[in-house]
């Protein structure tokens, strides 16, 4: 993608809740996933920068692994700017396990803010590409509408 990033969020993962088998079992390839699928809520808190905003990210990933493999994504966080605005963040989207124990993330995002310097957030549509591993997730985010 030639297009420079809207901002950038690195995240820690805070949490893990599992609802039957073991995440890191899963991500290490020594579980295969159930016929009826793996859930997990993973909490996320992390940095935000760029040259929309620069501030501080924190929620949850509520993930789904289907049978196949496909791992979809229900991201929801609360982005706090440096000058204590809260921009809501919801993406969707997939992350693709790899061979390394990594995945490989894609979302399609959207953001909100009734604040007047960031209402412009609201009309962008926005992808997420990055990678997650060893508790870390890095993402890049782009407009796709402009």
């Amino acid at each position: 993608m030639d297009k420079k990033p809207l901002f950038e969020i690195n995240y820690d993962i805070t949490s893990i809740e599992e609802f039957g088998s073991s995440f890191e079992e899963l991500m290490q390839g020594k579980l295969e996933v159930p016929k009826e699928g793996f859930r997990v809520n993973v909490g996320i808190k992390g940095k935000v920068s760029g040259p929309e905003f620069e501030g501080n990210a924190s929620g949850y990933d509520y993930a789904y692994c289907r049978a196949d493999g496909r791992m979809q994504l229900d991201v929801k966080v609360v982005i706090t700017t440096k000058d204590g605005k809260n921009i809501s963040f919801a993406a969707d989207g997939v992350a693709i396990p790899q061979p390394d124990g990594s995945l490989l993330i894609a979302e399609n995002v959207t953001l909100f803010s009734s604040h007047p310097e960031y209402v412009h957030l609201n009309t962008l549509q926005i992808w997420g590409l990055g990678t997650s591993a060893h508790g870390k997730v890095d993402l890049k985010f782009y407009s796709a509408t402009d």
